[in-house]
């Protein structure tokens, strides 16, 4: 028999390991239960999901195009929407961030989109595996300037942001390591259009450099080698993982030692994930809704749980909320990626979740309240959006408009209860 508490550690679950968690969703990973619904996570086959079937990638021109980001954006939101299993997306979603890119200035949407399916396909496997890739990506190269450096003249982006921002954290490297580890990422160069990375040893600083307190010749290879090996990295994973995953207070002594255990030496990034999931941390009732929705998790969750299935037509729209609400998919605002937090809950991005509230409980499927009786309607929209249970003031202002469903969804929308995850 399940009870109240195991019916909200599942939504707890689903609402991190995806995009919001609608009432149905929620009653299935329920009869299945939660080591299952775990597991499954980490079983599900992609290839098998009918809504990634039916959300294939575009085929984008590999020349600059104004119009191809348009269809990469409605894509990406489009997929993460009709995507049965959510989790790949929402690890995607994750890797973006931490290793933020963006169109404004790498212009070619096919790189782009060759990027997110690198993120998409190595999110889960080993982090040195990932790291390693993202210091020769040809979004990367062109966003931190690292397809033109030279031994004569070595550019520092990559080397300064693949240490503080990717792969140790601040405090963990000093300027000379920057200096000496531009050095050792020289010599690659970039054909945008094919989208082809080559290494020119000639343009190569042969070395030797003292990075980190070693010294050797190194090359992106080894140098990430070196990175990884620190146990500041393990602990920076680790800690990013948490802050976007679990909890933005410090993460429990307990709960990091055993994170860290499952990461390994080998930086297993699903065994990572499955120990945070289950981790008594995670699943206690202090982690629950400590989380503010980030602008994609929260419209992708209304349109998942009022089945709206985005169309061309739908992309100006949505676009234009997502811009609105500070978080377009490929537009990060900086090589830091996107804030967090309560900075998402801002007076100037008010309008526009409004405008996408009423948009939504105007063009979703509400029959799950329309066909309660008024007396329930309340329950019904907590049921069909996921949330546990509405604050005694939010009933009060859902009762004015219980006799009219697509204002209550509206209202339930913009409800605090729906804002946090």
């Amino acid at each position: 028999m399940t009870t109240d508490a195991d019916r909200s550690l599942i939504a707890h679950l689903l609402r991190r390991t995806g995009f919001g968690a609608s009432g149905p969703e929620i009653d299935a990973a329920l009869a299945a239960g939660f080591n299952a619904t775990v597991d499954s996570l980490f079983t599900a086959s992609p290839s098998a999901d009918p809504g990634v079937a039916a959300t294939p990638a575009p085929k984008l021109p590999s020349a600059i195009d104004t119009g191809a980001d348009a269809d990469l954006v409605a894509w990406w939101i489009a997929r993460m929407t009709a995507a049965r299993d959510p989790w790949p997306e929402k690890r995607t979603y994750f890797w973006h961030g931490h290793f933020a890119t963006s169109l404004q200035k790498v212009r070619y949407a096919s790189l782009m989109l060759r990027q997110n399916q690198t993120l998409r396909t190595l999110g889960g496997g080993d982090f040195h595996t990932l790291f390693r890739t993202i210091l020769t990506d040809p979004a990367m190269m062109v966003w931190l300037d690292a397809e033109g450096s030279t031994a004569e003249a070595p550019n520092e982006n990559l080397a300064r942001e693949s240490m503080e921002l990717f792969g140790l954290g601040v405090g963990h490297y000093t300027e000379t390591d920057v200096r000496q580890a531009a050095l050792a990422l020289t010599g690659w160069r970039l054909d945008r259009i094919s989208g082809v990375a080559t290494f020119a040893a000639r343009n190569h600083a042969a070395g030797p450099e003292t990075i980190l307190g070693r010294t050797a010749s190194f090359d992106a290879d080894s140098f990430a080698d070196l990175i990884l090996a620190q146990p500041a990295s393990a602990e920076f994973v680790v800690a990013r993982h948490w802050f976007r995953l679990g909890s933005p207070a410090t993460i429990p002594a307990a709960t990091r030692g055993s994170l860290l255990a499952a990461y390994g030496s080998t930086g297993d990034l699903s065994a990572l994930a499955r120990a945070l999931f289950t981790d008594p941390a995670f699943t206690g009732s202090t982690a629950r809704y400590g989380l503010v929705k980030q602008p994609v998790e929260y419209v992708v969750g209304a349109l998942r749980a009022l089945k709206i299935t985005p169309t061309p037509k739908d992309t100006p729209a949505l676009r234009a909320v997502l811009d609105g609400l500070g978080q377009l998919p490929f537009y990060p605002p900086n090589v830091g990626g996107w804030p967090s937090g309560q900075l998402w809950l801002t007076t100037a991005a008010l309008q526009a979740r409004i405008d996408f509230a009423r948009w939504a409980a105007a063009a979703g499927d509400l029959s799950t309240v329309s066909d309660s009786a008024t007396g329930s309607r309340i329950d019904a929209v907590a049921y069909l959006l996921g949330v546990d249970s509405f604050s005694a003031r939010t009933v009060t202002a859902l009762s004015d408009v219980a006799a009219d469903p697509p204002s209550l969804v509206e209202l339930a929308l913009l409800s605090p209860e729906y804002q946090v995850n």
